[in-house]
């Protein structure tokens, strides 16, 4: 019987019912009716046949696959159930400090932004796995996650501390909910780490100043989505993240509303921008410009995905002003808001 190549398993058309592949020593692919194609590996245990599953290509190669095979073989070698080993390993994986943040973070993915689900990810990988993510979360000591805080402090970023600090504090408070934990440690650092100075938001306060960054943004002369970004901005009073990200299926022309989905807002609720004349004239404009694409603002270099995040801020540095004056630009519309007492002062 020949063994299995990339290429065969590639090119296996699904058919009417189930079927399968053969390689060697107990390992087979079974290709769907819908064109699933799943690795399978049966062994015996004593007198008993058993099957389980090693993953789906081709987020599992044939190589991978094969090496599956053999360390469950093993196993059996050895008078272990595979698959017993397997629930035992995910049991033990489920009582780590990781393997529940990795349970919290899906929760929290259903009401909070793709972003922020991102940022809290990239948080708890950089900063608190690699030193407490193998440890059961019920034996986290206080002691443990200070060490790997003030490892974080060592190189400068206060701040980051107590953002790790705080997610950390949320996963544990979560293991006490489910029955994982006992306390939550991270409430007894609270005094523990260095102090973090506060600082305002950057922001236009000033009619003047707030003159002078319109009538700059008036005169811009780069690339013409950019431009026209930057002149939407003060008409729609949203962050930037979400006004780059914006679709043009979330736009209602009749209704002169802009309609964006809970997934895109930080707080998880639908948000509904009324759109002046000033504003669907731009957006007229930017139809002209978007190639056809699903993002009213596309990448410079892709339509398939939205302008960068740096792309405003750059032209604003361009226009003469600092980085403050940047981080500024996302609070335009607050002020704009603020200072018509709640009502836009731009007439549809």
């Amino acid at each position: 019987m020949a063994l299995l190549t990339e290429a065969r398993i590639r090119n296996a058309r699904p058919r009417e019912r189930p079927y399968k592949l053969f390689d060697e020593r107990g390992l087979f692919v079974l290709v769907r009716p819908a064109g699933g194609r799943l690795w399978r590996f049966r062994y015996k245990l004593g007198a008993l046949e058993k099957l389980i599953s090693l993953g789906a290509y081709p987020d599992t190669t044939l190589k991978q696959a094969r090496e599956r095979r053999d360390a469950a073989r093993k196993l059996v070698a050895d008078g272990i159930d595979p698959s017993t080993d397997r629930q035992m390993r995910r049991t033990e994986l489920s009582l780590t400090f990781e393997g529940v943040a990795t349970e919290w973070l899906a929760l929290q993915s259903a009401s909070l932004a793709p972003g922020t689900i991102s940022m809290l990810t990239s948080r708890l990988k950089s900063c608190l796995f690699p030193y407490i993510g193998s440890r059961p979360i019920a034996s986290v000591t206080a002691q443990e996650l200070l060490f790997a805080l003030r490892r974080i402090e060592a190189r400068g970023r206060r701040e980051t501390a107590h953002r790790a600090r705080a997610v950390a504090g949320r996963v544990l408070r979560y293991a006490v909910a489910t029955g994982r934990a006992q306390h939550d440690v991270a409430a007894d650092l609270r005094e523990a780490l260095a102090p973090v100075r506060s600082k305002n938001f950057a922001s236009v306060k000033d009619p003047k100043q707030l003159g002078q960054l319109l009538r700059a943004i008036d005169g811009y002369s780069g690339h013409p989505v950019t431009a026209l970004a930057l002149k939407l901005a003060p008409l729609v009073f949203v962050r930037p993240g979400e006004l780059r990200g914006a679709e043009w299926s979330e736009f209602d022309w009749a209704a002169a509303e802009w309609r964006i989905p809970a997934a895109r807002m930080k707080m998880g609720q639908l948000h509904v921008v009324p759109l002046a004349r000033q504003a669907l004239a731009i957006l007229g404009e930017l139809q002209f410009l978007a190639r056809g694409g699903r993002f009213v603002f596309p990448s410079l270099r892709s339509r398939d995905r939205p302008m960068s995040d740096n792309t405003i801020n750059a032209a604003l540095r361009r226009l003469g002003g600092d980085k403050e004056t940047a981080e500024a630009f996302g609070e335009l519309g607050r002020f704009a808001y603020s200072h018509s007492k709640g009502q836009p002062r731009l007439r549809r």
